[in-house]
């Protein structure tokens, strides 16, 4: 299928462009949300879409949902084009496979981490506290080491640049303490579940990130879920604490621009068809092994 990196619905209002997904308002109560092929790498789009992502993650996202519903409602509606309203159905080969219409959510303005291992931002805190998010860790911790539980380490959802981390208190003073502490609860329990079956399937979650909204009175998991842009998927096989881990997500592009010493500015550049195809084919290969099916 082709690559596809901006949509066009006319008749549709637009309501945003994120890095990846486009969203459309559809009536006052629901959104349409589109995954392309968009993808960034230090907080820049770049130039060169990766073929199928946006499937990729729509299909994971959708898994997901099922598998975790009996534990947390969330805001889908429908992910089959023929139920989805007659204006949208002349745009079906910009939405099959890759769009979600769903609930329009009142947004809580966290994103909540959950990590049952020491990496990324959480390792840079820890080695400059001995802690994440203000939790202590024992001393003489390597890097990708399992915590001894799961920790939620919530950060300050970020336009544009990095997200920010921050402590529990610092959630709870800015959406209430009750509200943080469904917060936290809902994401850890989410991450067991998940963790527990990824384990099933050779594949180490080492952290994700969720995002919650209200839709009427009730608390929704919303977004896209436990996919290779939200998480860290390690092949177990390959764990080997004491550096960076190999992952099924975009490390193919991120290595690539390190050796083009690109210098994190505008414009981003593109990508050679050969990374393109490798990343995609980690994507793929996630959503494989994770769901025991193929796109």
């Amino acid at each position: 299928m082709p690559v596809l990196t901006t949509t066009n619905l006319p008749g549709i209002p637009l309501r945003a462009r994120g890095k990846v997904r486009d969203v459309y308002s559809i009536g006052e109560d629901r959104l349409l949300i589109i995954a392309t092929d968009r993808i960034s790498a230090f907080d820049y789009i770049l130039a060169t879409g990766i073929p199928d992502k946006g499937r990729v993650l729509t299909a994971m996202s959708l898994f997901w949902f099922d598998f975790l519903k009996d534990i947390t409602p969330n805001h889908l509606i429908s992910a089959n084009v023929d139920e989805y309203p007659e204006e949208l159905h002349p745009f079906r080969d910009q939405l099959e496979g890759r769009s979600m219409l769903v609930h329009r959510a009142n947004m809580v303005d966290v994103e909540c981490v959950a990590r049952g291992y020491i990496s990324g931002s959480g390792w840079k805190d820890y080695k400059r506290t001995g802690a994440i998010c203000g939790i202590p860790l024992p001393a003489g911790l390597k890097e990708s080491d399992k915590l001894p539980e799961p920790i939620f380490t919530p950060a300050t959802k970020a336009q544009t640049g990095h997200d920010e981390n921050v402590s529990f208190e610092a959630v709870a003073a800015h959406v209430g303490f009750d509200l943080t502490n469904r917060l936290r609860d809902s994401t850890l329990a989410i991450y067991r579940k998940a963790s527990d079956y990824a384990a099933t399937k050779g594949i180490i979650l080492a952290d994700t990130k969720f995002e919650f909204g209200f839709a009427g009175e009730q608390l929704v998991l919303g977004d896209e879920v436990l996919t290779p842009d939200s998480s860290r998927f390690w092949p177990a096989a390959t764990y080997a604490p004491g550096g960076a881990q190999p992952s099924y997500d975009k490390q193919f592009v991120r290595d690539y621009l390190e050796s083009i010493q690109w210098n994190k500015q505008p414009p981003a550049p593109a990508l050679p068809d050969e990374i393109a195809s490798q990343t995609s084919e980690k994507y793929k290969q996630a959503y494989r092994e994770l769901t025991g099916r193929s796109l």
